[in-house]
């Protein structure tokens, strides 16, 4: 049986957000799980933003990550690095990777770009369950995290807006999606 990984970030920004462009990881958290939703392993780090080191309130308020924490943590391209040595090991049962939406997909794309790294997820594919989940269940639009979860007649559980916690919580919805990816693939191969 493959595994996915789910990953979910966590960047500076201030009320209202910020352009993509101007964000920075702040929290890598992953979660290797069974296409069932056990966790195998899971991954995480507080990474140190270069361009605004100093987290803005309102980004402390909704992650509760603390600026000490923050001090005390890497760069992206020292945590990296770690992350791709913690993945090595697992890449060859690795089915694909996924996230809530477009968002830490796209974050990472920039920041690998931005900061010259390489990655191995690059030749994996992503799958987007934000928006899968929203066509399984026929939505007149994608919903959060939260929302899908109680959707599913599921409760969010431990603190919000904090990577690993959102990562696991993703991956409790993979189980639902993931018989329509295999359906998927079996029609059109046939």
């Amino acid at each position: 049986m493959g595994h996915w990984l789910v990953i979910d970030l966590e960047a500076t920004t201030e009320e209202g957000g910020w352009p993509v462009e101007e964000m920075e990881i702040i929290e890598i958290g992953a979660s290797l799980v069974r296409a069932d939703g056990h966790e195998v392993d899971h991954f995480q780090r507080y990474v140190k933003p270069q361009r605004r080191p100093h987290l803005t309130q309102f980004c402390r308020e909704l992650t509760h990550i603390s600026q000490q924490a923050i001090n005390s943590a890497a760069p992206l391209t020292s945590v990296w690095p770690q992350f791709e040595r913690w993945l090595v090991s697992h890449q060859p049962h690795l089915q694909g990777w996924a996230s809530w939406g477009a968002y830490d997909k796209r974050q990472l794309e920039q920041e690998w770009q931005r900061h010259e790294l390489s990655s191995c997820l690059h030749d994996i594919n992503h799958l987007n369950l934000k928006r899968r989940f929203s066509e399984e269940r026929k939505l007149q639009q994608p919903v959060g995290l939260h929302t899908a979860l109680q959707l599913a007649g599921l409760q969010f559980n431990g603190q919000q807006h904090r990577a690993l916690t959102d990562a696991r919580n993703t991956a409790r919805l993979l189980p639902l999606i993931l018989p329509l990816e295999s359906h998927a693939k079996r029609m059109t191969q046939r």
